[in-house]
């Protein structure tokens, strides 16, 4: 997913001529707290609410005040983890895209660009969580891979972060089971540490359920 793909068809680009009270009714129809300011393709710089709120005069034109706009943008082509990476450092509710000669293309906002990331780590899917704590030198992901999948299981997201110490690995694998004890299990017998687990399913329901359908079979009969 590159950053083009997640341009916005609703968010306008503020032009100098706008007062700071336009751009403070478009950021709360739009919510977002970040507009682009735009010269024809040029992009000038990325205004904040709160630099409107500093305003003396808010309903003048924003080219007759001495702003002090940040830059930040992505290039068109960049991979939807390095939007994420700037709007998280910055803070931002909204991220530019430009051109490689530097051309304004579009802003992502931050609930497009989190809506793409839940479906890119399949967040909608069905299905349990499993959370490691690995060793450095003991870290194989074909290994995890081929524990899940002896236990029945298929990976849908799989994550690593570096611990503080830079010895331990923590693992984040989203699985396509709801009923992931077959693979709590698995870790267990490869003594594998786990730090936490999520699932919705509940074992007494289930056989709650087959004993329904059990009986609904025999009714038939």
């Amino acid at each position: 997913m590159l950053a083009k793909d997640l341009i916005s068809d609703l968010i306008p680009a503020l032009k100098t001529s706008d007062t700071g009270l336009d751009a403070l009714n478009w950021m709360e129809v739009f919510r977002v707290s970040h507009l682009p300011i735009v010269n024809n393709t040029e992009f000038l710089g990325l205004i904040a609410d709160t630099d409107i709120f500093d305003l003396n005069k808010p309903d003048q034109a924003l080219g007759n005040h001495q702003l002090s706009l940040t830059f930040p943008y992505v290039y068109d082509n960049q991979h939807i983890f390095s939007v994420i990476e700037l709007a998280s450092r910055l803070q931002l509710t909204g991220v530019p895209v430009l051109s490689r000669d530097k051309e304004y293309l579009g802003m992502i906002t931050q609930s497009d660009l989190l809506k793409e990331f839940a479906s890119l780590i399949d967040a909608h899917a069905p299905g349990g969580i499993i959370e490691l704590e690995v060793p450095v030198h003991d870290y194989s992901i074909s290994e995890i891979a081929r524990i899940i999948e002896d236990a029945e299981a298929k990976v849908l997201s799989f994550y690593v972060n570096q611990h503080e110490s830079e010895s331990l690995l923590k693992i984040t694998i989203k699985l396509n089971r709801e009923d992931i004890s077959p693979v709590l299990n698995a870790f267990d017998r490869y003594e594998y540490t786990v730090l936490a687990s999520y699932s919705e399913y509940n074992a007494v329901d289930e056989v709650i359920k087959k004993n329904y359908d059990a009986l609904l079979r025999y009714l038939n009969v």
